[in-house]
């Protein structure tokens, strides 16, 4: 049996999580699959260095019979039926609650990308899921008002969103040794609420992020079995939604719905990290692949169409679901005007995802479940989804998925200052514990930080040119950074977010993941 120990402190109530069996569940996971994720990491970096040599990507020779063959994903699972509006938010209670209670069909539990990996929210994000699941979650503010899940109507499917394979659980150990963060995040939540969720005509259901390939996707086909017959469910029971938020993934849409077989729902379309992923694949492959403002970047770019039309093509073909990405305004209550222009520019995105054969999308904000609603419910009717929309007319080539050089914009002073002070605001935050942060009236998450200081290091290492003639250098960077730490002023944790920004944008080789030296600054 192996030696687990927990390095973390104590959390409110977290005697109920880690459990000696939930601990052995766990342990047994990370026994079983932690080497092959660690050599399914190594091969992300062999894959990285075959297409910076070709300069290009393709669709991979090895699964062309799986891209010709006959065959489809298993039908939706109760709760999954009917996804046209999906509400994600950190499992924090208070936004939990409101998530739950906003008439969205489907509440995307991140434990990802809007939540700062603290050992508190590790733990404390399984109580909340615990507490959910069984209808039970409450919370009282500090000023005294109650949050309660409402009793009439349904509430919401819940699907948690785990951590990517790359990042470490240094709080439990195994062995000595850190685990796999999405082997402690996947395998609490299975142990303690995987049969709750079937007896309640539900399942357990993820969302899952960052891969890079099918191999990937093969590795939580087997995790998910093993755990099917560990805690005896039915086969099959646990079903995921893949993310297609890197560039390599979108070339192997296909084989990762084949590899995850009867686990497989649908795929997720996003934005930050796929452009993330397009510059940190091709930061050595010439100006081509320099990117303008990431402001500039639309869902209505071409090579983002290309994309986005893929995964629709792909997923109905094969039987699964086709969830757009993420509406990320934050409704004004106070300024009709702005309200209004946040309104139109998220039914613009809904309506030209529902247009395109999408079963449904995502947004940040309760006050924007209505709006996607009356968009999907206009193309749907009384359909529950579009999976019998088949997307015949799509025929995506790799020049379309990869035509940067297509995407029309400039690159912008404002637009270098815009990157420095979201990412600045966002890291101050995440280090602090808050990893779902709103600024300047959108919801900004792990993504919009990647992508800011990303876009940044490929300017600085292209010699990008702004419009106002300056070229983009280390020492503008710093200037900027100077200037925008003095209009920010008192923030707490802002020189640590300061230093941690100058280390991943202006490093001379590309820190794949500026996570993972942001984890080694919390507790």
């Amino acid at each position: 049996m192996a030696n687990v120990c927990v390095e973390g402190p104590a959390v409110e109530r977290g005697e109920e999580i880690l459990t000696p069996e939930a601990l052995e569940f766990v342990a047994d996971l990370q026994t079983r699959f932690g080497a092959h994720r660690d050599a399914l990491l190594a091969a992300r970096a062999t894959r990285r260095a075959e297409i910076a040599a070709a300069r290009t990507i393709d669709f991979r020779e090895e699964g062309a019979d799986v891209r010709a063959a006959q065959w489809q994903v298993p039908p939706p699972p109760p709760g999954l039926v009917d996804r046209r509006v999906e509400i994600t938010g950190p499992t924090e209670p208070k936004m939990a609650i409101n998530a739950l209670n906003c008439g969205a069909n489907v509440w995307l539990a991140d434990l990802e990308d809007a939540n700062t990996p603290h050992w508190r929210n590790v733990v404390g994000g399984q109580v909340v899921l615990r507490d959910a699941v069984r209808r039970t979650l409450a919370f009282t503010a500090p000023d005294g008002r109650e949050y309660r899940l409402r009793q009439d109507g349904e509430l919401p499917t819940i699907v948690p969103r785990p951590r990517g394979w790359h990042l470490p659980e240094r709080h439990l150990l195994v062995d000595g040794e850190p685990t796999v963060g999405a082997l402690v995040d996947a395998g609490l939540y299975l142990f303690h609420n995987a049969r709750e969720q079937l007896e309640r005509g539900s399942g357990p259901y993820f969302y899952l992020p960052k891969m890079e390939g099918a191999l990937e996707a093969r590795l939580w086909a087997l995790v998910f079995d093993h755990a099917e017959q560990v805690l005896e469910l039915p086969a099959g029971s646990i079903r995921a939604t893949m993310l297609i938020e890197t560039i390599p993934a979108a070339f192997e849409m296909e084989e990762m719905l084949h590899e995850l077989g009867t686990h497989a729902t649908g795929l997720n379309a996003g934005r930050w990290d796929y452009l993330f992923s397009v510059i940190k694949v091709f930061r050595d492959a010439g100006a081509q692949f320099v990117l303008p403002d990431r402001g500039a970047v639309t869902m209505a770019a071409p090579m983002m169409r290309a994309y986005t039309d893929q995964l629709v093509s792909v997923c109905h073909r094969r039987g699964a679901m086709a969830i757009g990405g993420m509406a990320a305004a934050i409704p004004s209550r106070r300024d009709a005007e702005a309200n209004a222009r946040a309104l139109a520019k998220v039914t613009e995105d809904k309506t030209r995802e529902a247009g395109d054969g999408f079963d449904g999308s995502w947004v940040a904000h309760p006050d924007l479940v209505a709006t996607c609603r009356e968009v999907f419910d206009a193309v749907l009717g009384d359909r529950p989804n579009q999976l019998d929309r088949r997307r015949d007319d799509v025929a995506v080539t790799p020049a379309q998925l990869l035509d940067v050089a297509g995407v029309p914009g400039e690159r912008t002073m404002a637009g270098l200052r815009s990157n420095v002070e979201v990412a600045l605001r966002y890291l101050a935050a995440w280090l602090g514990g808050n990893g779902a942060v709103g600024i300047h009236g959108l919801m900004e998450d792990a993504a919009t930080a990647e992508i800011s200081r990303s876009q940044i290091w490929q300017w600085v290492h292209s010699g990008a040119e702004l419009d106002t003639g300056e070229t983009v250098t280390e020492e503008l960077v710093r200037r900027v950074v100077a200037e925008e730490v003095e209009g920010i002023g008192a923030l707490e944790n802002l020189d640590d977010a300061r230093r941690l920004f100058e280390q991943v944008a202006l490093a001379d080789e590309f820190p794949d993941f500026l996570t993972l030296p942001a984890y080694e600054l919390i507790d």
